[in-house]
Protein backbone atom coordinates (compact mmCIF):
# COMPACT_ATOMS: atom_id res chain seq x y z
CA UNK A 1 0.00 0.00 0.00
CA UNK A 2 2.73 2.47 0.94
CA UNK A 3 4.49 3.95 -2.01
CA UNK A 4 7.37 5.70 -0.28
CA UNK A 5 8.39 5.81 3.38
CA UNK A 6 10.45 7.96 5.71
CA UNK A 7 12.22 7.23 8.97
CA UNK A 8 9.24 7.94 11.25
CA UNK A 9 6.64 5.66 9.70
CA UNK A 10 3.99 3.91 11.77
CA UNK A 11 2.97 0.27 12.00
CA UNK A 12 0.24 -0.82 9.61
CA UNK A 13 -2.49 -0.76 12.29
CA UNK A 14 -1.85 2.91 13.12
CA UNK A 15 -1.57 3.86 9.44
CA UNK A 16 -4.90 2.23 8.62
CA UNK A 17 -6.55 3.88 11.63
CA UNK A 18 -5.21 7.31 10.64
CA UNK A 19 -6.22 6.94 7.00
CA UNK A 20 -9.74 5.87 7.93
CA UNK A 21 -10.06 8.68 10.47
CA UNK A 22 -8.94 11.28 7.92
CA UNK A 23 -11.43 9.97 5.36
CA UNK A 24 -14.23 10.10 7.95
CA UNK A 25 -13.25 13.65 8.96
CA UNK A 26 -13.49 14.73 5.33
CA UNK A 27 -17.22 13.94 5.40
CA UNK A 28 -17.75 16.79 7.90
CA UNK A 29 -15.99 19.42 5.77
CA UNK A 30 -17.82 22.72 5.35
CA UNK A 31 -16.73 23.85 1.90
CA UNK A 32 -19.64 25.60 0.12
CA UNK A 33 -17.29 27.87 -1.85
CA UNK A 34 -14.43 25.67 -3.04
CA UNK A 35 -16.33 22.35 -2.98
CA UNK A 36 -12.97 20.83 -1.98
CA UNK A 37 -13.48 18.72 1.15
CA UNK A 38 -10.39 17.79 3.16
CA UNK A 39 -10.05 15.69 6.30
CA UNK A 40 -7.11 15.16 8.62
CA UNK A 41 -6.33 12.83 11.49
CA UNK A 42 -3.52 13.55 13.94
CA UNK A 43 -1.89 10.87 16.10
CA UNK A 44 -0.28 12.06 19.34
CA UNK A 45 2.59 10.36 21.16
CA UNK A 46 0.09 9.35 23.85
CA UNK A 47 -1.92 7.44 21.23
CA UNK A 48 -4.89 9.78 20.90
CA UNK A 49 -6.28 10.67 17.47
CA UNK A 50 -7.72 14.11 16.75
CA UNK A 51 -9.60 14.64 13.52
CA UNK A 52 -10.31 17.83 11.65
CA UNK A 53 -11.90 19.08 8.46
CA UNK A 54 -11.67 22.26 6.47
CA UNK A 55 -14.16 24.96 7.42
CA UNK A 56 -14.66 27.75 4.89
CA UNK A 57 -16.04 31.22 5.46
CA UNK A 58 -17.64 33.78 3.14
CA UNK A 59 -14.71 35.99 4.12
CA UNK A 60 -12.31 33.59 2.41
CA UNK A 61 -9.23 34.36 4.49
CA UNK A 62 -11.02 33.28 7.68
CA UNK A 63 -11.39 29.66 6.59
CA UNK A 64 -9.23 26.99 8.19
CA UNK A 65 -7.67 23.87 6.77
CA UNK A 66 -8.30 20.35 8.09
CA UNK A 67 -4.72 19.94 9.30
CA UNK A 68 -4.83 23.08 11.43
CA UNK A 69 -8.25 22.15 12.79
CA UNK A 70 -6.89 18.79 14.00
CA UNK A 71 -3.76 20.37 15.49
CA UNK A 72 -5.72 23.08 17.28
CA UNK A 73 -8.14 20.50 18.70
CA UNK A 74 -5.20 18.49 20.05
CA UNK A 75 -3.45 21.51 21.54
CA UNK A 76 -6.70 22.73 23.12
CA UNK A 77 -6.87 19.39 24.95
CA UNK A 78 -3.26 19.52 26.17
CA UNK A 79 -1.55 17.45 23.47
CA UNK A 80 1.52 18.94 21.83
CA UNK A 81 3.66 15.92 20.96
CA UNK A 82 2.70 14.41 17.61
CA UNK A 83 3.68 11.22 15.79
CA UNK A 84 1.83 11.58 12.50
CA UNK A 85 -0.94 13.22 10.55
CA UNK A 86 -2.91 11.81 7.62
CA UNK A 87 -4.64 14.03 5.07
CA UNK A 88 -7.51 12.96 2.80
CA UNK A 89 -9.29 14.61 -0.13
CA UNK A 90 -11.22 13.63 -3.24
CA UNK A 91 -8.29 14.37 -5.58
CA UNK A 92 -7.80 11.23 -7.69
CA UNK A 93 -4.57 11.89 -9.59
CA UNK A 94 -2.29 13.37 -6.94
CA UNK A 95 -1.55 12.84 -3.28
CA UNK A 96 -3.08 15.64 -1.19
CA UNK A 97 -0.36 17.89 0.17
CA UNK A 98 -0.60 20.39 3.04
CA UNK A 99 -0.51 24.09 2.17
CA UNK A 100 2.33 26.31 3.33
CA UNK A 101 0.43 27.67 6.32
CA UNK A 102 -0.34 24.14 7.53
CA UNK A 103 3.29 23.12 7.07
CA UNK A 104 4.38 26.03 9.25
CA UNK A 105 1.83 25.16 11.95
CA UNK A 106 3.02 21.53 11.85
CA UNK A 107 6.60 22.79 12.18
CA UNK A 108 5.70 24.56 15.43
CA UNK A 109 5.45 21.11 17.00
CA UNK A 110 8.64 19.58 15.62
CA UNK A 111 10.22 18.47 12.39
CA UNK A 112 10.60 14.71 12.81
CA UNK A 113 7.03 13.47 12.59
CA UNK A 114 5.22 11.87 9.68
CA UNK A 115 2.79 13.40 7.19
CA UNK A 116 0.75 10.82 5.27
CA UNK A 117 -0.54 12.34 2.03
CA UNK A 118 -3.25 10.14 0.55
CA UNK A 119 -5.40 9.42 -2.48
CA UNK A 120 -9.01 8.21 -2.24
CA UNK A 121 -7.92 4.70 -3.26
CA UNK A 122 -5.96 4.34 0.00
CA UNK A 123 -2.47 4.77 -1.42
CA UNK A 124 -0.20 7.30 0.21
CA UNK A 125 3.23 8.83 0.39
CA UNK A 126 4.79 9.80 3.68
CA UNK A 127 7.26 12.58 4.43
CA UNK A 128 8.52 14.18 7.59
CA UNK A 129 7.63 17.75 8.41
CA UNK A 130 11.33 18.51 7.83
CA UNK A 131 11.12 17.14 4.30
CA UNK A 132 8.02 19.22 3.57
CA UNK A 133 9.44 22.42 5.05
CA UNK A 134 13.25 22.40 4.86
CA UNK A 135 15.31 25.26 6.32
CA UNK A 136 12.29 26.24 8.39
CA UNK A 137 11.75 28.79 11.12
CA UNK A 138 10.62 27.42 14.47
CA UNK A 139 10.31 28.17 18.18
CA UNK A 140 14.01 27.58 18.84
CA UNK A 141 14.87 30.37 16.39
CA UNK A 142 13.16 32.90 18.67
CA UNK A 143 15.53 31.87 21.48
CA UNK A 144 18.50 33.12 19.43
CA UNK A 145 17.42 36.73 19.95
CA UNK A 146 16.78 36.72 23.68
Amino acid sequence: MAQEQSACTLDLKHVQQLLLSSQEAKKAAYCPYSHFPVGAALLTRSGRIFSGCNVENACYSLGICAERTAIQKAVSEGEKDFRAIAIASDVQDDFISPCGACRQVMREFGTNWAVYMTKPDGTYVVRTVQELLPASFGPEDLQKFQ
